[in-house]
């Protein structure tokens, strides 16, 4: 069965970060994970899950 993380049609297509798989709290978002993991990491999140939010029917892979 599939965990779907988020719902929010506002980030398919691009790399979002959350501050644990636990906490489905958005920390960041935008087009870069690279850009996405610094601005998490100017709120505070040390160590960020980031991903791609594809559309509905593809899978969500984690990038780091």
């Amino acid at each position: 069965m599939e965990k779907v993380l988020l719902q929010e049609e506002k980030y398919i297509g691009k790399y979002v970060a959350l501050r644990a798989a636990a906490d489905k709290t958005v920390v960041a978002d935008g087009d870069d994970p690279s850009t996405v993991r610094r601005l998490a990491s100017e709120k505070g999140v040390k160590e960020p899950l980031i991903f791609f939010v594809s559309e509905p029917e593809n899978i969500v892979s984690p990038c780091y």
